[in-house]
């Protein structure tokens, strides 16, 4: 009977080691070893859910108190921390947060599980699987773009994702913008693909704003932005206004003076008009009109202004850039009118003789042209012999023209023989000199003495009413603008401008070009330019210049080179020098 026994128990242990599973307690019943089925993921699995379940399936029930997460373990770069159960045959491992997206993580079965008759998992099981890459939403465009400058301050701030979103999450956490530290209160809206955000307040200008987009933003399937999505602009600064003629606190100002603002930015012209840019005396409005151009505003009043009096200038912070932005203040300045109104001068005054039938005039020394397109429209002359004319011809004669330079005169040309000067044309021209001297007399400060000089001999960018003008200085030049003569409605208004030296007018370069502009009736015929040296017009080319011009040295119009057409509504007399021009017009006024 031992014998039996023995043999017995040596046929269980045999059947035991036969079978690779051994019972820690020989009382126990021995059985099968457990063994791990499935996974999920399978071994080598790819492209796994971020929030994936991990599951392991065994032959047969497995004791619940050895599925602990000592016994089932997940590893990545780092071990996976998570929650262990079990059901039925299988155990489930949930990571306490997502897996990374495209890594490989190893899932380890260890020897501690054991089935409910107590029989050990009898080697450890070790699978591994990859994750995916998820399609996240990103921001595709934003506006204002990152880092951008000069933003409008009524700006409204907006993203574009690649994909719809889910509304509920844009909101005041998801998406934020922030000055420094200090949040921007605002409407969040969504349409489309875009969130957009709405300031409640205008920004300030010249300053640095934050936009946060947080991964609470998530599309419609519940996907998040990968990170946080951040970019930062800058609106743009306040216009400020640079310079004002008059300047502040001006004295003796032209009664006729168009009050002008420039700005260091460009301006919206819709928000420059008679709201925000007034002229006042006291508390009365003066009545004109404004305009914008350029980088200048301007203020031309209606009436003349009154002498003696003290006028106030205001620019209003409803004056805006082109992008909005308002001036951070009202700029106000003040100037104070002249005391002593321009002479007035009667047309009967200036008597010019024979002289007026000439568009130009070279005393004893001569006339000439460069250029195919000089037209005088009216006659020239000089007391100098025929053959210091060049570059001319009349309905008779060619004076020394050459395929480069040709001047169509539509009067007569008078000089001093030899042919085609004739003893009767020298006559006549002696007789226009004559009379072009005793004229230059008549407008000299001996006989028209009171003359002012509005602009310190700068006539750029003046307004003049009829009158004298005298350069202190001794040389005029327009140059700073063009030079506006205001007939206020008198067809004989009449303008004489005096400097003992030189007149200039333009500048170099080819926008140098600057002009006389008649307005309110104002006629060629009635403004004289009293020279006592030479008179240079427009040496760049182009432009129109205005009146008779009584030189003592010589007038040049343009020089070689140029084919912009300089034009002339007037006559350019020299007593003692040669008139030069390049592609000139002369329009000679009538009575």
């Amino acid at each position: 009977m031992k014998t039996k026994n023995l043999l017995f128990t040596f046929a269980i242990l045999l059947i035991a080691l036969i079978s690779g599973c051994a019972s820690d307690d020989f009382q126990e019943t021995i059985g099968v070893c457990p063994v791990v089925e499935s996974t999920s993921p399978i071994s080598n699995a790819v492209g796994v859910s971020v929030d994936k379940v991990i599951t392991v399936t065994f032959n047969t029930e497995m004791d619940p108190a050895t599925i602990t997460q000592s016994s089932i373990t997940l590893t990545g770069t780092n071990s996976v921390a998570g929650t262990v159960t079990y059901s039925g045959k299988t155990a489930s491992f949930t990571p306490s947060s997502p897996l990374l997206e495209n890594t490989t993580y190893t899932g380890r079965v260890k020897t501690l599980v054991k089935d409910v008759m107590g029989n050990a998992l009898q080697t450890d099981y070790v699978w591994a699987f990859t994750t995916g890459l998820i399609l996240r939403p990103i921001v595709i465009s934003t506006d204002p773009i990152n880092n951008a400058t000069d933003v409008a301050l009524n700006k409204i701030i907006t993203a574009t994702f690649s994909m719809p979103m889910n509304p509920s999450t844009l909101n005041g956490t998801s998406y934020t913008v922030k000055q420094g530290a200090n949040p921007v209160a605002g409407t969040i809206a969504y349409t489309g693909s875009m969130v957009s955000f709405t300031p409640t307040n205008p920004l300030q200008a010249n300053t640095t704003y934050t936009v946060t987009i947080t991964t609470d933003a998530k599309n419609t399937l519940g996907t998040a932005l990968g990170a946080n999505y951040v970019w930062t602009f800058k609106t743009g600064v306040n216009p400020i206004v640079t310079a004002t003629d008059p300047v502040n606190n001006a004295t003796g100002v032209n009664l006729l003076k168009t009050v002008t603002a420039d700005f260091n930015i460009p301006m919206d012209p819709s928000s420059i008009n008679a709201t925000t840019f007034t002229l006042r005396q006291g508390t009365t409005s003066i009545a004109g009109i404004v305009s914008y151009s350029g980088l200048t505003a301007s203020f031309d009043p209606t009436a003349s202004l009154q002498p003696g009096l003290v006028y106030t200038a205001t620019i209003t912070t409803n004056a805006k850039s082109t992008i909005g932005i308002p001036l951070a203040n009202n700029y106000v300045w003040n100037f104070t009118t002249t005391v002593n109104p321009p002479v007035v001068v009667q047309p009967s005054q200036v008597n010019l003789g024979s002289a007026a039938m000439f568009g130009a005039f070279g005393g004893n020394a001569g006339i000439t042209n460069q250029g195919l397109n000089t037209v005088i429209n009216g006659s020239i002359g000089t007391t100098a012999a025929s053959t210091l004319v060049t570059g001319f011809h009349d309905a008779t004669a060619i004076y020394t023209e050459t395929p480069l330079n040709v001047g169509d005169v539509k009067g007569k040309i008078y000089t001093a023989p030899p042919a085609p000067g004739t003893q009767t044309s020298f006559d006549i021209a002696k007789q226009g000199l004559l009379d072009a001297n005793a004229a230059y007399l008549s407008i000299s400060p001996a006989s028209k003495p009171g003359g002012t000089d509005p602009g310190a001999g700068e006539l750029g960018g003046l307004t003049l009413a009829p009158g004298v003008y005298k350069s202190a200085s001794g040389t005029f030049k327009i140059s700073n603008g063009n030079l506006t003569l205001d007939a206020q409605g008198d067809p004989n208004a009449t303008w004489i401008f005096q400097t003992a030296s030189g007149l200039t007018v333009g500048v170099a370069g080819p926008n140098g070009a600057k002009s006389v502009i008649m307005k309110n009736g104002a006629l060629p015929k009635n403004v004289f330019w009293y020279v006592g040296s030479a008179a240079t017009i427009n040496g760049a080319g182009g432009g129109i210049m205005v009146g008779t011009i009584i030189a003592n040295a010589g007038v040049t119009f343009s020089t070689p080179g140029n084919a912009a057409q300089t034009v002339l509504n007037g006559r350019a007399i020299s007593l003692i020098a040669s008139v030069t021009m390049v592609n000139t017009t002369i329009n000679v006024p009538g009575n």
